[in-house]
C-alpha cells in the first residue's frame, strides 16, 4: 500500500505559568504520515532512507535513534489491552541534513472507521532521555476536540519545572489543520504548550520554503531551547538537576 506524506507549517507557543513569567511563540515543520505504510514522497523527502529531509523509524518508537516505528506501537497498544487499532499515524518533526530532535512527538491511532481512540505522546528531553504517555479514554471512545485527557507527569523535561503535578491533553486533529494543547500544572506553577497549524501535502516547494524560513530544522530548536534556558536562568528560576528517567517508557 502507498499513502501520502503532509506538512504542518505551524507554530508552537510555550507559556511558562508561576511566578517567573516567560513565553514565546515560533514557526516550526511537522510531518504527519501513514506510520505503516510505504508512502509516495517528494524527492526531497525519503522515508526510512537518508535524504535532505527525511523520517526514521529508528528516531521513533522507542529509545532515541534505537527505535522500532509502528512495531513497538503495537506492542504497548497489546500491553495496555488497546484492540481495534486499524491505522497507527506519526506525527514528528522530521530530519533535515541528517540531524533530528523531537521535544515531543504523537502516534495517532484510529479505529477501523477513522476516528481517533488513542494517542502516544512522545517526550525526549535534552539529555536524550525518552518517555511516553499513552492518552486515551477508559472505553476507547473517539477522541474529541473537545476532551481533556489527563496524565501523571513523571519524567524531567526542563531543568526549571519540577517532576510533580499533571498533564492535560486536547487533540484537534482534522484533515485540513492540526491543534494540540498540552496544560501542565503543579502547585501554582506549570507551562501552556501548543502546536497549531495547516495540513498540506508534502511538496518540493514546501520543502525549500520551509528550509528558507526556519533554516536547519531540528538545530534550530535546540538552539531556541538552550536560549529560552539562558533567559529563565538570567531570571531567576530555580535550576533543578537531572533525575534518573522512569523505569517504564508508557504511563498515563
Amino acid at each position: 500500500m502507498t499513502g501520502t506524506v503532509d506538512h504542518i507549517a505551524g507554530h508552537t507557543f510555550h507559556g511558562r505559568k508561576g511566578e517567573v513569567d516567560n513565553a514565546f511563540r515560533y514557526s516550526i515543520d511537522y510531518v504527519l504520515c501513514d506510520a505503516e505504510e510505504a508512502p509516495k514522497t517528494p524527492l526531497l523527502f525519503r522515508r526510512n532512507r537518508s535524504g535532505l529531509t527525511s523520517l526514521l523509524d529508528r528516531d521513533h518508537g522507542g529509545a532515541p535513534h534505537h527505535g522500532r516505528g509502528a512495531a513497538w506501537v503495537r506492542e504497548v497498544l497489546a500491553a495496555h489491552g488497546i484492540a481495534g487499532v486499524a491505522t497507527v499515524e506519526l506525527l514528528a518533526q522530521p530530519r533535515v541534513l541528517g540531524f533530528v530532535f523531537n521535544p515531543v512527538s504523537f502516534w495517532l491511532c484510529r479505529d477501523g472507521k477513522g476516528a481517533l481512540t488513542c494517542v502516544i505522546s512522545e517526550v525526549t528531553n535534552t539529555y536524550g532521555d525518552r518517555h511516553c504517555y499513552l492518552c486515551h479514554h477508559d472505553d476507547l471512545r473517539p477522541i474529541t476536540a473537545e476532551d481533556h485527557l489527563t496524565a501523571t507527569k513523571i519524567f524531567h523535561v526542563s531543568p526549571f519545572q519540577p517532576i510533580e503535578g499533571s498533564y492535560t491533553f486536547r487533540f484537534d486533529i482534522r484533515a485540513d489543520r492540526i491543534g494540540i494543547w498540552i496544560d501542565y500544572t503543579a502547585g501554582n506553577g506549570g507551562l501552556i504548550a501548543t502546536l497549531t497549524g495547516k495540513r498540506k501535502p508534502l511538496t518540493n516547494a514546501g520543502i525549500l520554503r520551509a528550509m528558507l524560513r526556519r533554516p536547519l530544522g531540528a538545530r534550530r530548536v535546540l538552539a531556541l531551547i538552550h536560549w529560552q534556558a539562558v533567559k529563565l536562568w538570567w531570571k531567576g528560576a530555580a535550576f533543578r538537576a537531572r533525575p534518573l528517567p522512569p523505569e517504564n517508557e508508557v504511563s498515563r
